[in-house]
C-alpha cells in the first residue's frame, strides 16, 4: 500500500483522511491537538462545500445541527440597511460540530498521532501539508520566505445562548471596524474586527472583549447587547494572518491544502468551504490517478480558484474596514440603497 503522511488534524486534514481510498492508501495523521476544540465559530458552508460533505457522506447530519442563514443585510455601523443578501441554501455549521462530524467520518484505519511535527518525515510517503497558515510543511518544502503574513487586524468571535433578531442579521461596516452575527444551533454567533497592535500571540480574550466594548460604544444597539452578554470563556482572540501566494501546491513528494496554500481574510467567509473542496478534490485525484498525476491536476484544479478568492477577500476587505475612505465609502452605498429603493417602488407601481 501507499502512505500518506497528513500533517494537521483540522478541517482540511480530517476531511482527506476520511475521502482517501482505504484499500490503496496507508492514511497517518498528525495533530498536535490532543483533542478536538470546545469552543468555534460558525462557518458558511456555501454550495462546493455542501458538495464536499456529501461526498463524505455528512451532509445531511451537518444541516440537522445547523440552521439556516437565510438573509441577511451589509448595514452602516448605525445598523441602517445598505444591502440586503438572500443565502439561499447556506447554512452555518458550527467549526465544533463540522470538527466532530469529520472525525468520526474518518475510517478506523487511519492511524493517529498526538505530536506536533518539526520537519518532513524521511519515509518517502506522500505528506500533505494540511497544518494552517504557519504550516511547517509549506516552510520545510517551499522555504523560510513563505512565512505566513501578519495582516494588521484582529479578529474576535464568540457565541451567545440567545437568538440574533432577523432584522439584527448581518454585518455592520465602520470606521476601521466590522462586526457581523449570524443564527447558530441553540444561540447565536457573532464577531468583530478591527486594526490592532496586540499580540500577535497571548492575547487575553477578556481584555480584547473591554476593549470592544469600548470601541463599539456608540454604535448599533444589537452590537452593543451582544457585546455586553459576551463572556471570555465563550470568546476567540487571535491576530489574522494570511499565506503567501504560492506557484504551485505540489512540490516533490509534498503538497498543500486548505490554510497552509491559501489562508485569506475572512470576509468572504470562504476558508473553510475551500479547504473541504481541497480535501475532497485532491482523495478523488489520489483515489483514480498515479500520485505525480494527481497532484499536478489538484495544481491546476485549485490553485487558480481559490487564488482569485483570496484576492477578492483582500479586496472585499479594505472596503469594509476601511478608515480614510469611509466617508466615500458609505456615501457610495447610501446612494447604492437610494436607488434600489426608487427601483422597487417604481417597479411595484408599474405593476
Amino acid at each position: 500500500m501507499e502512505t500518506i503522511t497528513i500533517v494537521g488534524g483540522g478541517i482540511a486534514g480530517l476531511a482527506l483522511a476520511a475521502a482517501l481510498d482505504g484499500s490503496r492508501f496507508q492514511v497517518t495523521v498528525h495533530e498536535k491537538r490532543p483533542e478536538l476544540p470546545a469552543v468555534g465559530n460558525a462557518l458558511g458552508m456555501w454550495p462546493n462545500a455542501q458538495r464536499a460533505l456529501a461526498r463524505l457522506g455528512i451532509l445531511d447530519e451537518a444541516r440537522a445541527v445547523s440552521p439556516v442563514l437565510g438573509s441577511g443585510s451589509v448595514r452602516n455601523a448605525q445598523g441602517e440597511p445598505w444591502v440586503t443578501v438572500d443565502a439561499g441554501n447556506m447554512f452555518a455549521i458550527s467549526r465544533v460540530d463540522l470538527l466532530q462530524l469529520l472525525d468520526r467520518a474518518v475510517p478506523e484505519t487511519v492511524r493517529r498521532i498526538t505530536d506536533n511535527l518539526q520537519a518532513l518525515p524521511a519515509d518517502g510517503s506522500l505528506v500533505v501539508g494540511a497544518d494552517g497558515v504557519h504550516s511547517m510543511v509549506r516552510r520545510a518544502a517551499w522555504g523560510p520566505g513563505t512565512d505566513a503574513r501578519l495582516t494588521p487586524y484582529l479578529a474576535l468571535r464568540g457565541t451567545l445562548p440567545t437568538p440574533v433578531a432577523p432584522e439584527e442579521v448581518g454585518e455592520y461596516w465602520g470606521r476601521g471596524d466590522l462586526f457581523g452575527m449570524a443564527a447558530a444551533r441553540g444561540g447565536s454567533f457573532w464577531y468583530a474586527s478591527y486594526r490592532s497592535e496586540l499580540g500577535p500571540y497571548g492575547i487575553d480574550p477578556a481584555s480584547v472583549l473591554e476593549q470592544a466594548r469600548e470601541r463599539f460604544a456608540t454604535n448599533a444597539p444589537a452590537i452593543r447587547r451582544a457585546l455586553a452578554a459576551a463572556t471570555p470563556e465563550e470568546c476567540l482572540v487571535q491576530r489574522l494572518w494570511t499565506a503567501p501566494r504560492l506557484r504551485s501546491y505540489s512540490r516533490g513528494r509534498t503538497v498543500l491544502i486548505g490554510d497552509a496554500a491559501h489562508a485569506m481574510m475572512p470576509t468572504l467567509g470562504r476558508g473553510a468551504c475551500e479547504s473541504l473542496v481541497d480535501a475532497v478534490t485532491l482523495a478523488d485525484l489520489l483515489n483514480a490517478l498515479p500520485r505525480d498525476q494527481a497532484l499536478r491536476a489538484y495544481d491546476r484544479q485549485r490553485r487558480l480558484p481559490t487564488r482569485a478568492l483570496s484576492l477578492a477577500s483582500s479586496a472585499l476587505g479594505r472596503v469594509a474596514l476601511a478608515e480614510r475612505a469611509q466617508p466615500l465609502r458609505d456615501r457610495l452605498l447610501n446612494l447604492a440603497r437610494r436607488g434600489n429603493t426608487r427601483a422597487a417602488v417604481g417597479s411595484s407601481a408599474g405593476r
